[in-house]
């Protein structure tokens, strides 16, 4: 009935996270199977959402402190 949507409600389409799209062996082109070789960032009428495709970015880790992790006061 509803349907669950990744990423929020709203994705931007470029064919680096299309069904028809894979990298090619230039990271800044991707190989799409309608369009032949196009910029990550481009997009066609045929855009399919692929959520695997999505590369999820780095978290950036805090500084822990070694007092943290003891049972002292």
């Amino acid at each position: 009935m509803f349907k669950k949507t990744y990423y929020g409600a709203h994705i931007a389409p470029a064919c680096a996270y299309c069904l028809h799209g894979s990298t090619a062996a230039d990271p800044k082109m991707i190989l799409c199977k309608r369009k032949g070789v196009v910029s990550p960032y481009y997009c066609c009428r045929k855009f399919s959402y692929d959520p695997l495709m999505r590369i999820p970015r780095r978290q950036v880790l805090p500084e822990l402190d070694p007092r943290d992790f003891t049972l002292d006061d």
